[in-house]
């Protein structure tokens, strides 16, 4: 499932790709992110008066993932599907965008901790792309980096993120006050856990796929 030991990382599964983020993405970025406004925007970070940061644009997202990628800060993956079933390198890494996951703040030390965020395309929702994603990206997680507990944080009126982790079966921990700043305010948040503890005994995506009747020996 993995092709490759250290950042770029490639994971795969059955069609379905998390690839780094590239600069060639920028087009495929925009038209998704301007088609999904109605779908995406309304839980979309901001940045609040006074943060002294400014938005990035694409060219200089795609660049802080590669660095923080490499500093084992964060992995910014563009959710993909290779749609003609190819699993070599090259194809992997063209294969075209649909959504973004993400794995952010990862924490060493004694914490050991990080936070996983995703978006999809509207007309690809319902499919069971996205736990799947998140389901492979929470195994490189524990298997790979060695993290200890992973966090999906998630506006309570989002309702098709609920799904995701309800899907997923991770642990509900409670609410947040006015966490995170979200479409121009401070909004609360559910917190959905798991911990290497917590784990399913075949990890999260043999989970998922035992709970939904497929195999899950394709790499």
């Amino acid at each position: 499932m993995v092709a490759g030991p250290s950042w770029p990382v490639i994971l795969h599964h059955d069609g379905l790709v998390l690839r780094p983020l590239r600069a060639r993405d920028a087009g495929r970025w925009a038209e998704l992110r301007t088609a999904n406004r109605d779908w995406t925007g309304p839980w979309d970070s901001t940045l609040p008066p006074g943060s002294g940061e400014e938005p990035l644009d694409f060219p200089r997202l795609v660049r802080r993932y590669r660095r923080l990628g490499r500093e084992g800060s964060a992995l910014g993956w563009a959710l993909a599907l290779s749609e003609d079933g190819r699993t070599g390198g090259r194809a992997l890494g063209r294969a075209p965008m649909i959504g973004q996951v993400t794995v952010a703040g990862i924490t060493r030390g004694a914490a050991q901790l990080a936070s996983i965020g995703y978006w999809v395309d509207e007309r690809h929702a319902g499919r069971g792309h996205t736990p799947r994603a998140v389901a492979m990206a929470a195994d490189f997680c524990f298997d790979v980096v060695g993290l200890h507990r992973l966090e999906i944080c998630i506006c309570p009126e989002n309702g098709p993120s609920h799904r995701v982790v309800a899907k997923l079966g991770w642990r509900y921990e409670g609410l947040r006050p006015r966490y995170l700043h979200i479409a121009g305010h401070w909004c609360d948040h559910d917190v959905y856990v798991r911990t290497a503890e917590e784990r399913p005994p075949h990890g999260e995506l043999a989970r998922l796929l035992s709970r939904a009747g497929r195999p899950s020996d394709k790499p």
